[in-house]
């Protein structure tokens, strides 16, 4: 049993080496890659941007499209401009970091939206499903992604020296071996309904039904929320963390001003294509998943 989800790692430049073997191990393991000495300097006219003003009341985050287009910003025409120009920067940066870390995944890698989040974490009130204090991996129940993996690269921008707070739990597989038994079976015609009614964008495959029950599972047992084998962990500003969160069980806890790019790509792609959710479910089940073709 791993002592610590957190894997420090003693990068201080965006663009650099390949990562140690190590680190990408624990990173495929499900652990958290922590850069503490790794900032997003802001320039002092960007230090102006860190306000809850800039979102727009309707929109939960300002977000930067894969096509350069800024939803969720509000404020002048320079104000938004800024925005943008601030987003897009932290993307490239982000870009550069996995690049040069992960070559292997490069040629695969698809671009999601990148997000500036101004609001404060703590106060933020969701449903219990839609609620990211409670420990969780990531998946979600309109938009199946067949086993497409989630990782993420935050960085922590907070002017008043607050951190940002995780709690991260326990491995993967120790997710599955608790809450696969519990799972309700996959019924391939609910799929086929789901996606004729518009419920879903696509059809609900096998692995995303099961991700699914994993996600409900633990946000819904509340013993396991308090009593798993857990860490809190303050990511103070100035530092930057990257995990794959389709498998990293992670809650957040507190915080505020953070920057954060999503890439995908297809299961297969990682260095060892067993350690992602998907071949785990597969280990765990002893046969493939179904549904996988149906995209």
């Amino acid at each position: 049993m791993r002592t610590s989800s957190i894997v420090h790692v003693p990068r201080t430049e965006w663009l650099g080496p390949e990562a140690d073997p190590a680190w990408i191990d624990a990173l495929e393991a499900g652990q958290v890659l922590y850069f503490p000495s790794l900032p997003f300097v802001l320039s002092p006219d960007e230090q102006a941007l860190l306000t809850p003003a800039v979102r727009d009341p309707k929109a939960r985050n300002i977000s930067l499209g894969v096509e350069g287009q800024l939803k969720g910003g509000q404020g002048d025409a320079a104000t938004l401009a800024a925005l943008t120009a601030m987003v897009a920067r932290f993307r490239s940066q982000a870009q550069a970091l996995v690049h040069g870390l992960f070559p292997h995944y490069v040629p695969r890698l698809r671009l999601a939206p990148t997000s500036y989040r101004p609001m404060a974490v703590a106060t933020r009130a969701q449903s219990w499903r839609a609620d990211d204090k409670r420990l969780h991996v990531d998946a979600f129940p309109s938009r199946p992604t067949y086993g497409e993996r989630i990782l993420r690269v935050f960085t922590n921008v907070n002017p008043h020296g607050e951190p940002r707070v995780w709690r991260v739990g326990e491995s993967f597989d120790e997710v599955v071996q608790q809450f696969l038994p519990r799972a309700k079976s996959y019924v391939p015609w609910q799929a086929q309904a789901l996606k004729l009614l518009h419920a879903t964008k696509s059809y609900r495959s096998e692995f995303d039904h099961l991700m699914l029950q994993l996600h409900d599972g633990m946000k819904g047992d509340l013993d396991y929320q308090a009593n798993c084998r857990q860490e809190t962990v303050p990511f103070p500003p100035g530092s930057t963390w990257v995990c794959f969160s389709d498998q990293a069980t992670h809650a957040v806890m507190s915080g505020q001003f953070m920057l954060e790019q999503t890439l995908h790509f297809p299961a297969g792609a990682e260095y060892n294509p067993a350690s992602s959710p998907l071949g785990r479910l597969e280990q765990a089940l002893g046969r493939p998943l179904r549904g996988l073709d149906r995209r």
